[in-house]
């Protein structure tokens, strides 16, 4: 006879209120639990298609009483269809490769994280992050995570993207680019390429996060069309109604 441990009960947590980083003069709460130990990948799974996201070890979702700004969003890869914008976003970056990398932090990596809070969020609390935090991002995970390198064909680096996989499919959990090279979208050039590697992959969906329709720099999230949202427990297309907004780079 072969002993199973039992499972180890999942305990949720909620945060103390914290000014909301989206909508003005509110404040927000997230419900959280820790992903650890051998059935951490199947949690994640469970988590992330529940409208979770990582971070860490840690998995969150928005709990703010009144409020449900933050809608999870995500991509039926098969049935995406580009724009014309994102056509044109393709074209401006031909030369630039999606490399695969372990999660594993680098200097060349941190260099680029710090010229693009600089630039784009330099008020915001990650761009007081020192190489240690920047390291913990990229490498403090309990699941299949991977670093996406994007180069140009002289092998200068332009773009990171940290993207977790699932088993419905992938999930972008952060990326930066060269701010320099804003005129060129590289931050729709990762989702972009995030697309076609899952497609080949063969797994269903890109899982985007979160999308806020009051944050300007959330809302570009529904140019990638079709697209669906969770409601009600349920995930279901998108509105045709909202009109898709290009990134503000």
């Amino acid at each position: 006879m072969t002993y199973t441990s039992p499972r180890r009960p999942q305990f949720f947590y909620t945060t103390a209120p914290l000014p909301c980083p989206y909508v003005g003069d509110r404040v927000e709460r997230k419900i959280v639990t820790e992903i650890a130990g051998p059935d951490a990948e199947a949690m994640h799974d469970r988590l992330s298609r529940a409208g979770f996201r990582r971070s860490h070890n840690i998995a969150y979702a928005p709990a703010c009483p009144g409020c449900n700004a933050c809608v999870p969003i995500r991509i039926p890869v098969d049935r995406f269809v580009a724009s014309r914008g994102q056509r044109r976003v393709r074209r401006a970056n031909d030369g630039v490769i999606g490399f695969e990398v372990p999660a594993r932090a680098t200097a060349e990596q941190y260099a680029l994280f710090q010229r693009y809070q600089a630039a784009r969020h330099a008020q915001g609390d990650m761009a007081a992050m020192s190489f240690h935090d920047y390291r913990a991002m990229v490498e403090d995970t309990p699941i299949e995570t991977m670093v996406v390198e994007f180069r140009e064909r002289d092998d200068t680096l332009v773009g990171v993207c940290l993207i977790d996989r699932l088993g419905d499919g992938t999930s972008a959990v952060y990326s930066v680019f060269d701010p320099l090279l804003s005129a060129r979208s590289l931050g729709t050039f990762a989702i972009l390429w995030l697309i076609d590697r899952t497609r080949a992959l063969g797994l269903p969906y890109v899982y985007l996060g979160y999308w806020v329709s009051d944050s300007r720099k959330m809302a570009y999230k529904t140019a990638f069309r079709p697209y669906e949202i969770l409601q009600a427990g349920a995930w279901r297309s998108g509105s045709d109604s909202v009109e898709p907004v290009e990134p503000p780079e």
